[in-house]
């Protein structure tokens, strides 16, 4: 029983993120915990998990950080990650950018204090120079932590299908699997794991292209190793877009493609929608194409992917 007075969520936060306490068991024994009820206590009061919450403060941290004229590589240490490039992709994956596009542009100065806050399901966050700000994040923005995972999975589990398709033979890669297949009526014949791994990274492309009113983008090859250059630049530039329209809350703004031909206009939730749906489905063929090849795959469930992220 908690004695009056005592803020026992308080106590267990501040095990999360004491500077010392790197890993899981650390944080349960710095609040004379186990592991397993301590993981349950924080995720049962704080709505995520000790290591996932801890990961990602230890982020804003860092974001803010490189804000003020930090180096990558001091942050990065400081963040507790072994190499530079640990913490360089962790860091894209959460934000969009890489660290050092922060750390050279020299961006800091005054600014929003929830400039550097990334998508919470508690409204807690780092606040600094080392404390944390607990807002009204959840109330006021519903379910923008839900699109946010589910952007995440996406790119990520695309990126994974596209590593396992590296090791297969090209005849199965290019084999036609359902002659005559259309996923959407304007993309063409989607009859192969070439073609539907292909649209996946190009829909991304053209629709951030859209988002940030630049030329049409030219289609580049379609081998699995071309196809991840072709993700890995383009998924934090969607990450990022994404991120910005949530924390305008412009979810009802609107975009007029200069791409489409006539122009059309667009609400932004209805884009990040459609990618969101026809990615799932995309992705789920795939799977079924790379297990008909042979190839061993996970099921692509997002509360796996979350598990995993989490340990």
């Amino acid at each position: 029983m908690t004695p009056p007075g005592r803020d026992r969520l308080r106590e267990l936060l501040d095990a999360v993120l004491d500077e010392d306490n790197r890993t899981l068991t650390d944080m349960a024994g710095d609040a004379y915990a186990s592991p397993f009820h301590f993981s349950r206590q924080v995720s049962v009061g704080a709505g995520e998990s000790p290591v996932a919450l801890r990961r990602r403060v230890v982020l804003e941290r860092a974001a803010w950080q490189l804000r003020q004229g930090a180096s990558v590589t001091e942050v990065a240490l400081a963040a507790g990650y072994e190499s530079v490039e640990g913490f360089s992709r962790a860091f894209a994956r959460a934000y969009g950018r890489t660290p050092g596009s922060l750390a050279t542009t020299g961006d800091g100065g005054v600014r929003a204090r929830d400039e550097h806050w990334l998508p919470a399901p508690n409204g807690l966050h780092f606040h600094p120079p080392s404390s944390l700000w607990v807002s009204d994040e959840p109330v006021r923005r519903g379910g923008d932590e839900v699109t946010a995972l589910l952007v995440h999975h996406g790119v990520e589990d695309t990126r994974a299908l596209l590593e396992l398709a590296k090791g297969l033979p090209d005849e199965e890669y290019r084999r036609v699997r359902t002659p005559g297949l259309s996923v959407l009526a304007w993309s063409g014949t989607e009859e192969t794991l070439a073609a539907v791994l292909d649209e996946l990274v190009w829909t991304l492309e053209v629709w951030v292209a859209s988002i940030e009113g630049a030329d049409t983008p030219t289609r580049g090859a379609d081998d699995p190793a071309a196809l991840l250059d072709r993700h890995d630049a383009v998924a934090p530039r969607w990450l990022a877009a994404v991120r910005e329209v949530s924390r305008r809350g412009a979810w009802n703004d609107r975009l007029v493609d200069a791409l489409c031909e006539p122009p059309e206009s667009f609400v932004l939730g209805s884009v990040v929608a459609h990618v969101l749906t026809f990615s799932a489905h995309r992705r789920l063929l795939a799977r079924h194409w790379l297990r008909a090849a042979g190839v061993a795959v996970d099921a692509g469930d997002p509360i796996e992917w979350l598990s995993r992220r989490d340990r």
